[in-house]
């Protein structure tokens, strides 16, 4: 099994370390979707169209898709891609594609081009109520309520109705970014227009939840049940989620009790609220006990809730039960998941256990792929144990995958160059970062500003600063 044999001292052995973290991509059949982000992530944004026409690769709406999955975090990036893609003879970009695309650009707040997507989805009659749900979701996590609104409202001039579709996407994007006491006042102005269903009462409930206003959570779940729409199984997940995060575990039992006479029978997800709330609260006792009663009741565990009793076994530094229940998981054929490892990680981190850490994120290549997260956390991890050499060789390694960065994990390494005084390598990663269309932090930003303006290299400092302007209208904020 994968985590029985000795740890070794990977850092001490030159060989080791080459040999775990070669970034030579292995070699296999030649992958159309391979091809395109290999051009797509090595090219120079001028060249990028000449490189794709010349790449012999034969489009289709699903390789488009593909690519514009890879490059989420560059939203500039799958936008060029996107616009290079629809001049292709005989092709169309998918509604999926669209969408995608719509998503890249409002993570980096692109809106006036976001919206011209939306005009061309409109003139070739493929929008629908997901599109402005997606819209809707962007703008209220960007904390931008109005235009979330006016989202919402002008569905009509673009030729579609509003429904109850809508009206839930309204409310979910508002609670999501913590407005539920807008998303319960719109609520209450037009529950006669469009007939609330379960979904929508759950909505609300889990926003209620997170203010947090256990009261308000509670009131909204009776007035669910007093005009008469049943609770199914996702309401009674989410009010026992609500209870355990307030810390009413009891009354979260009681619950899982009380759906049996309601006929639903409790999920795996319920199962996994309980045992990670034991495991928050140290309870590991009662995490298997839950774990335990779900296998009983024939309830069968998924990698979420295996997760969360390994999230409960680290979290008391009982790492060696944590390798048993990755055993039970294999021997059940369930595959770990990017969060398993990251769960992992993050525990060895957090406790100094670096060799042990690097063991477990090697490993992991061979069952599940790491994720923006679990690279961020080893670069992090070898910035602060002042092996910057091994954060860039995982950086290597991410980039050899065709994976992009997210814009933390530029900046973790960003970071931990300007801390090594390695400004001239920071500061061609921050170039990278934003000609791919991503908007560095503030904080990360004016850090490697501060080094350049020490050094003299105003120069330097002006062409950066000139790229931003072209990403964002908007100047960073010193």
């Amino acid at each position: 099994m994968l985590y029985k044999t000795k740890i070794q001292t990977l850092s001490r052995n030159p060989f080791l370390l080459k040999r775990h973290f070669s970034t030579k991509p292995k070699r296999e059949a030649p992958d159309p979707t391979q091809t395109i982000c290999k051009i797509m992530a090595s090219t120079p944004v001028a060249a990028l169209d000449t490189a794709l026409d010349q790449s012999g690769v034969r489009l289709t709406p699903e390789i488009a898709e593909h690519v514009l999955s890879r490059f989420q975090n560059a939203g500039m990036l799958a936008h060029r891609f996107f616009l290079w893609a629809a001049t292709q003879r005989s092709f169309s970009h998918s509604v999926r594609a669209h969408h995608a695309t719509i998503e890249s650009l409002a993570k980096i707040r692109q809106y006036p081009l976001m919206w011209d997507l939306v005009n061309t989805m409109k003139s070739n009659n493929s929008l629908n109520v997901e599109t402005f749900c997606i819209i809707m979701r962007k703008y209220a996590r960007a904390r931008k309520i109005d235009e979330a609104l006016y989202t919402f409202n002008v569905m009509e001039k673009y030729g579609l109705s509003q429904n109850l579709v809508a009206f839930n996407g309204i409310l979910s994007a508002l609670c999501k970014s913590r407005n539920v006491r807008k998303a319960q006042e719109i609520f209450d102005k037009m529950k006669d227009r469009f007939e609330p269903d379960s979904k929508s009462y759950s909505i609300l409930i889990d926003g209620w939840g997170k203010e947090p206003n256990l009261p308000r959570a509670r009131e909204i779940f009776r007035e669910m049940v007093d005009v008469g729409i049943k609770p199914d199984v996702v309401t009674y997940g989410i009010m026992v989620d609500v209870l355990c995060k307030a810390g009413r575990v009891d009354e979260a039992i009681g619950i899982v009790r009380s759906m049996e006479s309601s006929g639903c029978e409790p999920t795996s997800f319920i199962y996994s609220v309980l045992v990670h709330t034991y495991g928050v609260e140290n309870r590991i006792e009662d995490a298997v006990d839950a774990f335990m009663e779900m296998e009983r009741r024939g309830v069968e565990a998924d990698v979420v809730v295996y997760n969360a009793l390994i999230g409960a076994f680290v979290k008391v530094d009982r790492f060696k039960n944590a390798y048993r229940v990755l055993n039970d998981m294999d021997s059940k054929g369930v595959r770990p998941n990017s969060r398993t490892c990251n769960v992992m990680l993050n525990g060895l981190i957090g406790r100094g256990r670096t060799e042990e850490a690097i063991k477990v994120f090697r490993k992991m290549h061979k069952v599940c792929e790491p994720d923006a997260d679990t690279y961020t956390m080893v670069i992090k991890m070898f910035c602060e144990t002042d092996q910057i050499d091994m954060a860039l060789r995982v950086w290597k390694l991410m980039k050899s995958k065709r994976f992009v960065p997210s814009m933390h994990t530029f900046s973790v390494l960003i970071n931990g160059l300007c801390e090594k005084k390695d400004v001239s390598r920071a500061c061609v990663l921050m170039e990278e970062m934003i000609e791919k269309g991503i908007r560095p932090a503030g904080v990360t930003f004016g850090r490697l500003r501060q080094l350049l303006m020490k050094e003299g290299r105003d120069d330097v400092l002006k062409f950066l600063q000139q790229k931003m302007n072209l990403l964002v209208k908007e100047p960073l904020c010193d």
